[in-house]
């Protein structure tokens, strides 16, 4: 049986200090000195779990040095799930501040997050200075991870609680391993899309030729100079020709009638690509033929990921066009269906609605021909509405139709609005916890579009902790959602470590390069895709089980094997 080792120190790229310990944290054998921490690694290949005080610290230098672990348990990143489940969600959630806790010592504060240098991708926030000041000796380390585990099983569902811990540790494993892999990025593909876009550059770095001609139409139609990149300068030019509007948002310009609507939408959609992944952008990010944005999992309350710069998880389509695999290798580009109403069904246990989620095919159009006549809009209406907390018009209407033939989804749901309104703890399946009070800006899942989401622009009934609105409803809404989004974040989690597991212990050459919430993109050589499809399938019914135990629900997945990531929808 394979060895859990504690590992202290490395992180500068020096010395380290491994002691072998129990599946209880108590200490199993002597410690040991080793020069580095990929030779400790190297030299213990029975090692069932690394424990250490931080991945994005850690396993970088591994990589770096060739060396691969199977797993590991994150001191830092179970801090953080802990000290939400007790709570206290925004505490300082370091080694040494679990350690000072521990001991009635002043806590320290975390050290602020490094953004990613430009020009470097992920490889410039390895070693950040930070990193030594957050180190603990040995004795520290296994006092803070064995008080962990006790914690761990304090909690309400111990299991469960042990699981996400395992399942969010594996997530920085494989976050880790996309950053130093890289997502395949053709440089002279993205120039000749800009350039088929933009048109040519002029020189002082103002706005390409195509934006200039189509301010210049926009202007036209408002009889005088208007800049369309600045919002104000737009809604009172449209309030000058008599129309009045609250935002130069998309919806809201589509419906007018007026000669500056086209220029301007079509503006506004090439100056997203110019300003968010334009040349600029092309220099800063890609290098080598590959695209770097340091994901970082569980940036979001829900547990979904963010990147730290690039924009990585918003890719216009056009854009797409530039990732390519490199010859004689293949991307495996897999979409979770429906995942979260799926999600819904295994927590809620609700039996009508995991019958239809156990079928093959459309769980919406299940839902209609079992709920609403036939009528699908209807039925994805309802379902999305018990999620996100639509209850009003034809929203409350398809509401209570769904609460008629699934109780136990709607009931569910229900019940963690209510908990959210109270101000009450509310968590994930797995356990993962959102505040009850404002905390970070969790527009992503608030529902606000993020090419919409200005900084301080929030609807009045949306709750978006870190913002002023205190607005009850709009708590109860977001932990509505929460329960859902966030079980579905768990469940991804454990999908990319079965996914892991299986390409490495099937000797493949396969490489993971992209994730976003419902998305996995492989790279593979062509003679794998078969292989690489067959094990995306397998990991989702393998994270399935080991979520939500022997429910009948199932998580397909739509794959293509493509040569370029925009050939793929």
């Amino acid at each position: 049986m394979g060895v859990r080792w504690v590992v202290s120190g490395g992180e500068g790229g020096g010395e380290v200090v491994v002691v072998p310990v129990r599946g209880d944290g108590v200490v199993d054998g002597a410690a040991v000195r080793e020069v580095d921490l990929a030779a400790a690694v190297r030299a213990r290949p029975d090692a069932v779990r690394w424990v250490w005080r931080s991945t994005a610290d850690t396993y970088p230098r591994l990589l770096a040095a060739g060396v691969r672990v199977d797993r590991c348990y994150d001191i830092e990143v179970a801090e953080s799930l802990l000290l939400g489940h007790e709570g206290r969600l925004g505490e300082p959630r370091s080694a040494a501040a679990a350690f000072a806790r521990l001991h009635g010592l002043p806590v320290p504060d975390d050290p602020p997050q490094r953004a990613v240098e430009r020009g470097a991708g992920a490889q410039s926030a390895l070693f950040e200075p930070d990193s030594e000041s957050r180190q603990l000796p040995l004795e520290g380390l296994l006092e803070v991870y064995a008080d962990q585990l006790r914690r761990h099983r304090r909690t309400e569902h111990p299991d469960r609680m042990r699981l996400l811990t395992a399942a969010e540790s594996a997530g920085m494993l494989v976050a880790a391993e996309m950053n130093a892999t890289g997502l395949p990025w053709r440089a002279d593909v993205h120039r000749r899309v800009l350039d088929d876009l933009l048109g040519e550059r002029y020189a002082g770095g103002g706005e390409p030729r195509r934006l200039a001609e189509l301010a210049g139409e926009v202007s036209a139609a408002f009889g005088r100079r208007v800049r369309p990149d600045l919002p104000a300068d737009v809604l009172k030019a449209f309030a000058q020709a008599g129309i009045r509007i609250k935002s130069t948002r998309r919806w809201e310009l589509e419906p007018l009638d007026h000669p500056a609507v086209r220029p301007l939408l079509e503006y506004k959609r090439l100056y997203r690509i110019w300003v968010a992944h334009g040349w600029s952008w092309l220099q800063d990010w890609v290098a080598d033929g590959r695209f770097r944005p340091a994901y970082l999992p569980g940036g979001t309350v829900t547990g979904r990921w963010v990147t730290n710069g690039g924009g990585a998880l918003q890719i216009p389509k056009v854009i797409r066009r530039a990732v390519v695999a490199d010859p004689g290798w293949r991307l495996v580009v897999a979409d979770a269906d429906q995942m979260e109403p799926r999600v819904l069904a295994a927590i809620s246990h609700d039996p009508g609605l995991m019958e239809v989620a156990s079928r093959p095919g459309d769980l919406y159009q299940a839902v209609s021909d079992r709920a609403f006549a036939g009528d699908r809009e209807a039925a994805k209406l309802a379902v999305l509405g018990a999620v996100y907390g639509q209850t009003s018009g034809d929203g409350l209407k398809n509401l209570a139709q769904l609460r008629r033939r699934f109780p136990r989804a709607v009931a569910y749901v229900d019940e963690a609005a209510r908990a959210g309104e109270e101000g009450r703890l509310v968590r994930t399946w797995l356990g993962r916890t959102c505040p009850p009070a404002p905390g970070s800006d969790v527009r992503e899942e608030a529902g606000i579009p993020q090419e919409d989401a200005g900084a301080g622009e929030a609807r009045e009934d949306e709750w978006v902790p870190g913002y002023a609105s205190t607005n009850v409803r709009a708590r109860g809404r977001f932990a509505r959602n929460f329960v859902v989004q966030g079980s579905a974040a768990d469940w991804t989690l454990l999908m990319l470590a079965a996914l892991r597991k299986a390409l490495s212990e099937g000797g493949m050459s396969a490489e993971v390069v992209f994730f976003q919430h419902d998305e996995v993109i492989v790279h593979c050589p062509l003679a794998e895709a078969d292989a690489v499809v067959a094990a995306i399938s397998a990991a989702a019914d393998e994270a399935r089980r080991i979520a939500f135990g022997p429910v009948p629900v199932r998580f397909p997945f739509s794959t293509a094997v493509v040569e370029c990531y925009a050939d793929a929808k």
